[in-house]
């Protein structure tokens, strides 16, 4: 796959394509992330990109010849071309995973006041990350740069994909490491008992159990099977102990540590 990223401030990408998951997959030719700045493409006589907008108003905005020349001279036909803006709808984990089918790709980052209106006849998507302002798009385009590549094969270990967050419009569940105590907060006992079976309703529960607390509008996306409805219910009944749970630790003392 190819990601190309334009943008005003390529050096910010320095460190984002130097590190961890996306280094390797740029090593292992999974991914190309091209970094191409915008600047270069100015045909201002003074090199500008920005200007005060017409009619008046605060700040600078981009200039429409140099990102629409930049576009074309990065791109072809079969290029999915995003710009990214407060204007553009939320992205989300499932348009990770249908970018993450296509081979090329190529994000403008929008910066100052906002970019010339002209540049939408020159994209297929306007997108956002969030209802909140960032100075550019440089930071929303490593985001999105990096939930796609992390779905490319080879990039991670399958298995870490099986259970993730959104997949399920659940949260996913508590994780823990050792010591089994640190600081007078435990790890719970269920995980030690070897039990597999019990250990997945434990964490079936609990992830059902932190999504309807802090993720109330993915809970409601979340379709509930009779298994989650009977978890809710111990839930609701503070039920921390059910028969289930204590048979299992009943059974699994001897991998308690």
């Amino acid at each position: 796959m190819r990601i190309t990223i334009l943008t005003l401030f390529p050096s910010m990408f320095n460190g984002f394509k130097e590190n961890s998951i996306i280094k390797r997959a740029i090593g292992k030719n999974i991914v190309e992330i091209n970094i191409v700045d915008i600047r270069s493409y100015t045909l201002d006589k003074y090199g500008r990109v920005d200007t005060p907008p017409v009619g008046g108003g605060a700040g600078l905005i981009m200039k429409c010849q140099p990102i629409v020349d930049a576009i074309k001279a990065n791109s072809t036909t079969a290029t999915r071309k995003i710009l990214l803006s407060p204007k553009g709808r939320i992205y989300n984990q499932k348009d990770a995973k249908a970018y993450a089918k296509l081979d090329d790709i190529l994000i403008v980052c929008g910066h100052y006041e906002g970019i010339d209106e002209r540049v939408n006849n020159y994209i297929d998507e306007t997108l956002s990350i969030g209802d909140f302002v960032l100075t550019g798009g440089e930071i929303a385009a490593m985001a999105m740069s990096d939930s796609i590549t992390r779905l490319l094969d080879g990039a991670i270990t399958n298995c870490s994909l099986d259970e993730e967050t959104f997949e399920s419009n659940l949260l996913e569940y508590p994780q823990y490491t050792e010591p089994k105590e640190f600081d007078g907060y435990k790890i719970p006992d269920i995980l030690y008992t070897g039990n597999h079976n019990a250990i997945e309703k434990f964490r079936h529960k609990e992830a059902l159990r932190i999504t309807r607390q802090y993720r109330p509008d993915m809970f409601e996306k979340h379709t509930l099977t009779r298994q989650d409805i009977k978890l809710l219910k111990e839930i609701d009944e503070d039920d921390d102990n059910p028969k289930w749970l204590m048979d299992a630790l009943n059974k699994g003392k001897k991998f308690i540590k």
